[in-house]
């Protein structure tokens, strides 16, 4: 979700690079004609600071997408990486993720060592059960910063009217490393002392579970407003966290509207 835009415009540039030789190999009957429109929006997200942070902060909450023709635009739900499917096959989309997480402060939590910047980078890979259901997976590799492995499996539940309106609500299972859980949720032994918490090792598996709601709705041929809530439950090694006993924000929230403008021709 962080810098979500920043992260769309840099896997649009990867995905250039590789989609002319994917689209050459796909059906030319299966291609949509027309001309491209782009809707953009933008507007304002409230977020945790960081992962098991009990302090909300407020982030932009951006977003591009693209269809052509009388194509409806394709549901991203907000939570989800930035990335465009390299590969379609039989209901099966996979292509790259990409995101960013934001750094945790030493004065956020003092004694604790601080978490710098992170690019999340990795891979998706989503399946059209039948409409209205869709499932996704992805798993992403910290680079700087947590320097973990993290990812997230959702279902969603998409009812649309086109692009008049779209209401999406599903579960979120997230999973990670011992190298992401421990950077975020572990207390070393040499900051015991510094922090005033107990030493504390955690290992990888499930670190949250909850559940997301999306909701888009055109005003007229040009506007919309697209909004979407957020609930997560840490659980295990990451609930356990004497970090989060302190904080007490095993129940982290986000949520965000925004306003969006499609360019190009617009559906009657």
């Amino acid at each position: 979700m962080t810098q979500k835009l920043a992260s769309r415009v840099v896997a649009l540039v990867l995905a250039g690079m590789v989609l002319p030789n994917a689209a050459h190999a796909q059906d030319e009957a299966e291609k949509p004609r027309g001309a491209w429109r782009t809707r953009i929006g933008a507007g304002p997200q409230l977020v945790p600071r960081f992962p098991g942070s009990g302090d909300m902060v407020f982030r932009p909450f951006l977003d591009v997408s693209r269809a052509r023709g009388d194509t409806p635009f394709e549901f991203e739900a907000a939570d989800e990486s930035s990335g465009l499917p390299l590969l379609r096959q039989q209901g099966f989309d996979f292509g790259p993720a990409l995101t960013f997480e934001g750094s945790r402060r030493t004065q956020d939590l003092p004694g604790v060592p601080r978490v710098g910047f992170t690019v999340e980078a990795g891979g998706f890979l989503e399946y059209t059960f039948a409409n209205p259901v869709r499932a996704r997976l992805e798993v992403r590799q910290g680079i700087g910063g947590h320097e973990g492995l993290v990812g997230m499996a959702s279902v969603d539940y998409i009812a649309r009217d086109r692009d008049d309106w779209l209401f999406a609500i599903g579960p979120r299972l997230s999973f990670s490393d011992r190298g992401y859980q421990r950077a975020y949720f572990g207390v070393p032994v040499e900051a015991s002392i510094p922090s005033g918490l107990p030493a504390f090792r955690p290992d990888g598996g499930i670190h949250a579970v909850g559940g997301t709601v999306t909701f888009l709705k055109q005003l007229d041929r040009r506007w919309g407003i697209s909004s979407y809530a957020k609930y997560d439950r840490l659980i295990d090694d990451a609930g356990r966290s004497p970090i989060v006993d302190r904080l007490d924000s095993k129940d982290q929230w986000s949520g965000g509207i925004m306003l969006t403008y499609t360019f190009g021709p617009v559906n009657d």
